[in-house]
């Protein structure tokens, strides 16, 4: 079944990522399949394909909105969860490689790249921000 999940995330599905029972497994998927997105980002925006990047630009944004999604729904409590962590250090990692990619991009269309890296970012807020706080 993990086989057929990275068979599925090498092709850029979300769906697949959703389809995953485990909330835990789940976020990692979705990180792993947002960094998938970013490289196609910028392979499509290398070959001048604007409305590839911008449907990459999506599925990135989509991946770490189910990413989060999952780790709120997990039964662990932040603080004590290595998923929280991990994903707070992808998302930093991500968040540097979007805001190398947006200075790349042509004016034209970096409003989409923009948008992603300021919901990135609310995210990973968010994420630290659960980290922080102890349930009362």
């Amino acid at each position: 079944m993990i086989f057929l999940l990275a068979l599925l995330l090498a092709a850029g599905d979300i769906g697949a990522v959703k389809s995953e029972p485990d909330l835990d497994k789940r976020s990692e998927l979705a990180l792993i399949n947002a960094d998938h997105a970013m490289d196609a980002a910028r392979k499509t925006n290398d070959a001048g394909d604007q409305k590839g990047m911008q449907a990459a630009i999506v599925e990135l944004t989509e991946s770490v909105e189910v990413c989060y999604d999952a780790l709120q729904h997990s039964r662990t409590e932040p603080h004590k969860s290595k998923y929280y962590k991990h994903a707070e250090l992808q998302l930093k990692a991500l968040i540097r490689r979007l805001t190398g990619f947006r200075d790349e991009v042509n004016f034209d269309v970096r409003e989409p790249v923009e948008a992603a890296l300021k919901k990135v970012s609310d995210i990973h807020d968010d994420v630290i921000a659960d980290i922080m706080r102890r349930k009362k």
